[in-house]
């Protein structure tokens, strides 16, 4: 059996985890699926780690010159993170005709129109399983599951960090900056936890998985992204009091050619499948006008779910060559796309206001008026003259919540618009 030797560039979490599963599965791997993958070249820009883990200082690259010029490697992992110098790196790996399996969804998500092109005229791949909800093989199900299906939607928890800091919210009654703290201390969040937090993380992986789900490119830039830093311990026990558990979900929906794409909290119906998925743990939701609702769940990161992801890459891409999208991927969508902003959802509004007649009554006007019917209202009053009315609303046009917002903040009576979240429906 051909010895495939591979390299690998960056040996932190997920390399590492990749590259344990490639060792220490060798001998299943070469008798299960027919392929001896050797681990011949190892970059990285500190050697100290690979020198505890035992690896012999003769896999140690220089330089990623070294790992282009080498003949006798076919394909280079990248598990580097960040844009630069990845997207360097991996642009010197295609041009040398060598695949690449990556786990960078920042940089596919900002960069993938410029770099297939790249692999297809080197005649390689760009394979990035692992670049959403880790171990989760949904890319290879989106790519080869579902090719007679109109994939409707696709949407769910595909950020491990803020699904965890918002179940210790939901379970122990805690505020954002405590569970925070906690995910912090446990690593998992960052010391600047901002690409999670603030839905960037999410809304990367979302431009990817639309991408493949709707066959048109869906640019990061155009989905909608709000972060988990404003929900309050009051919106976590109000959501529970109505029903509902919140999640940061990212959305992306296809109705003929009106595509909507968004990331933000969300109330979800508390018998949802969607509810149940907590701490670091993600989970997809799919809809396909054959196969009806479809939800893969499991790890969403870490070295080993990840890694998993890698190594299944690796395999498919020794054994079967490149594969590319089925879509112009230009980076931006097809001429008869339209993306839709005012899309439609229920609203969950939280609103302080003097605790005086008739306030709820001139509220309810300005909803109203806007189009916005209300489903549930309930006022509750504190101790300093004011009281505390909540709302949740039937579906309606996210410009018309918003304009209603507006004018809202500027009765006389409201002393400040709270929380507005999203609802699933």
């Amino acid at each position: 059996m051909k010895v495939r030797n591979i390299a690998i560039m960056g040996l932190g979490t997920v390399g590492g985890g990749a590259y344990d599963i490639l060792v220490g599965n060798h001998d299943y791997i070469k008798r299960t699926r027919g392929v001896d993958i050797r681990i011949k070249k190892i970059l990285d820009r500190d050697y100290a780690p690979l020198e505890k883990r035992g690896i012999p200082r003769e896999k140690f690259a220089e330089s990623v010159e070294e790992l282009a010029s080498d003949k006798d490697i076919e394909l280079v992992v990248e598990t580097m993170g960040g844009v630069e110098p990845a997207k360097t790196f991996i642009t010197t790996i295609l041009k040398s005709g060598k695949s690449v399996v990556t786990a960078n969804k920042e940089l596919l998500a900002k960069h993938w129109s410029e770099l297939e092109p790249i692999a297809k005229a080197n005649n390689c791949g760009l394979f990035f399983e692992a670049s959403c909800v880790g171990g989760v093989p949904v890319i290879r199900a989106l790519g080869e599951s579902f090719q007679g299906d109109k994939i409707t939607a696709v949407y769910g928890i595909i950020n491990g960090t803020t699904n965890y800091i918002l179940s210790k919210m939901t379970s122990e009654g805690c505020d954002y900056a405590t569970a925070l703290g906690e995910a912090q201390a446990l690593g998992y969040a960052e010391a600047d936890p901002t690409s999670d937090v603030d839905g960037y993380d999410a809304q990367y992986k979302l431009s990817i998985l639309g991408s493949l789900a709707f066959h048109t490119c869906l640019p990061y830039t155009s989905i909608l992204r709000e972060g988990i830093s404003k929900i309050t311990a009051n919106d976590i026990r109000n959501a529970r009091d109505l029903g509902y558990i919140i999640k940061l979900l990212a959305i992306g929906k296809r109705d003929g050619n009106r595509v909507e794409a968004r990331v933000h909290p969300a109330f979800v119906p508390a018998k949802h499948p969607l509810a149940s998925v907590s701490g670091a743990y993600n989970a997809v939701y799919l809809n396909g006008d054959a196969v009806g609702d479809l939800m893969f769940f499991g790890a969403g990161a870490g070295a080993r779910p990840t890694g998993s992801a890698i190594v299944s890459d690796v395999i498919k891409a020794l054994k079967d060559g490149p594969t590319y999208t089925d879509f112009d991927n230009s980076g931006r969508p097809d001429k008869d796309i339209e993306l839709v902003g005012d899309f439609m959802s229920g609203y969950y509004i939280c609103i302080t206001v003097d605790d005086k007649a008739g306030v709820l009554s001139r509220i309810s006007t300005v909803l109203g008026d806007n189009g916005v019917s209300i489903k549930a209202a309930t006022q509750e009053p504190s101790s300093d003259e004011s009281a505390t009315v909540v709302f949740l609303t039937h579906a309606a046009r996210e410009h018309a919540v918003m304009q209603s917002l507006k004018t809202i903040e500027n009765l006389a009576s409201v002393r400040s618009v709270d929380s507005t979240v999203r609802v699933l429906e």
